[in-house]
């Protein structure tokens, strides 16, 4: 079976994959400009957020520009075609929006000189420490992520701005009400305003004081790309491009921050597992049945490099993010699902809830424990975890009951564990594979 997809901190977040919706020259390919305008504006939001943030200071009113482009193509590229290079078009449409709005401001003077260089596509000065980045993606990253805001703030707002997610996929990802999520939001941006906390990459201490939210936001973002909680799609590529991409550039940034290499190790792994997942179709394919020759072995190459500079750079125990990249990596050295080492995978997960204590890790260790034990053990885990409130409406609970029922051959109870699960879950593929399990569950 798959592993449960988690709720961070958690075990690793499973395997991304299908095709990546952009065409060979990097943008959406749709005949319909209303289809265009909405997957464009899917895949660049977080960067039109980020470009627009670097000239107005303020995420918020970045996020309302670029709502104001995306009207702005509503209304023409029905009548004018969609652009050769939409998300481009889209910025630019957005930072126009940010250069009248500064434009007016008192200081208009001082800003116009900056906005000039911004529109001249100039980029601005290289900054003297070797250490800095200028990464627009990642400076809205740690923005979202300042310490003037709670954990769960920050982890709402940049999941909102950086993932692009919907508040209720927001609600989903964290088991919380769709309301909460909406107030986190807007009291984060209202306070990194008020506080007005720079748009920047921040150095010595003040990184490490966010680091653990952006590695946080960063596994969340690929999450959700790997296996989406809602929609027609089960996999959303884009989501896992950029998470990875975020990845890799921090552990250039922090290259002696073992948690750093340790999550950048789990998602090149998961990535790996890309073009095995889903079925031309579409459909999702089990990590039990995958065609492991497809795994991209580039990818698992690089993930064992990285995993190698977690244990390299770390002092003392692993990390979470290191522990589940050495689960990812059990699965990466199996040539077949039969070769998995599910015994050392089963005492990883251990570790990992012993450093890391959450119900879906429980979960998680029940599927190895399954594996490695039998479903008898597996079961009395998961049943342990019924009265958890965390866990209340999460489909995964009784899809993997369903599972170790069907293995025990209760098959009645497993196809009403199966029902329940697809009642559960938001996502279209996945109450079709749920319903197909209880469908054939005789």
């Amino acid at each position: 079976m798959d592993t449960p997809r988690t709720i961070a901190p958690g075990p690793g977040p499973g395997d991304p994959s299908g095709p990546d919706p952009r065409s060979a020259s990097g943008t959406p390919a749709a005949a319909d400009p209303r289809s265009a305008i909405e997957t464009v504006f899917r895949l660049e939001f977080a960067r039109v957020v980020a470009a627009v943030t670097r000239i107005v200071r303020d995420v918020g009113i970045a996020e309302e520009l670029a709502q104001d482009a995306l009207v702005a193509a509503l209304e023409q590229w029905p009548r004018d075609g969609v652009p050769d290079r939409p998300g481009a078009w889209l910025t630019a449409a957005a930072r126009h929006r940010a250069v009248d709005l500064v434009r007016r401001r008192e200081n208009y003077a001082r800003k116009l000189r900056e906005i000039g260089r911004d529109l001249e596509d100039v980029p601005p000065p290289e900054p003297a420490d070797p250490d800095a980045i200028d990464d627009d993606l990642l400076r809205l990253v740690f923005t979202t992520c300042h310490p003037v805001l709670s954990p769960e703030a920050r982890t709402a707002l940049t999941l909102r701005l950086v993932g692009g997610l919907t508040t209720a996929e927001i609600a989903r990802a964290h088991l919380v009400p769709e309301a909460t999520v909406a107030q986190r939001v807007v009291r984060a941006k209202r306070t990194l305003a008020r506080r007005n906390v720079p748009f920047e990459v921040p150095y010595g201490p003040d990184r490490e004081a966010r680091l653990g939210s952006v590695l946080d936001v960063i596994y969340l973002i690929f999450n959700e790309g790997y296996a989406a909680s809602a929609g027609d799609d089960w996999l959303r590529p884009a989501l896992c491009e950029d998470a990875l991409r975020l990845a890799r550039q921090l552990a250039a940034l922090m290259p002696k921050e073992p948690e750093v290499h340790g999550l950048a190790s789990l998602l090149e792994f998961q990535a790996s597992r890309t073009a095995a997942r889903t079925a031309p179709d579409g459909t999702p394919v089990l990590l039990r049945d995958q065609d492991r020759r497809r795994w991209n072995r580039m990818l698992v190459a690089r993930g064992v490099a990285a995993l190698d500079l977690a244990s390299a750079t770390a002092t003392g125990a692993p990390g979470p993010y290191a522990l589940q990249a050495a689960i990812a990596a059990c699965h990466a050295h199996a040539y077949t699902y039969e070769e998995t080492d599910w015994r050392t995978i089963s005492t990883l997960y251990r570790l990992l809830a012993a450093r890391s204590p959450s119900p879906v890790v429980e979960l998680n260790r029940a599927v190895a424990v399954s594996m490695a034990e039998g479903p008898g053990p597996a079961l009395e885990i998961v049943d342990s975890l019924a009265d958890e409130p965390a866990l209340r409406d999460y489909h995964l609970l009784p899809s993997v009951r369903g599972d170790l029922l069907l293995r025990l051959g209760r098959t009645a109870q497993a196809r009403a564990e199966f029902e329940r699960a697809a009642a559960l879950t938001r996502n279209e593929q996945e109450r079709e594979l749920l319903l197909r399990r209880a469908a054939d569950t005789t």
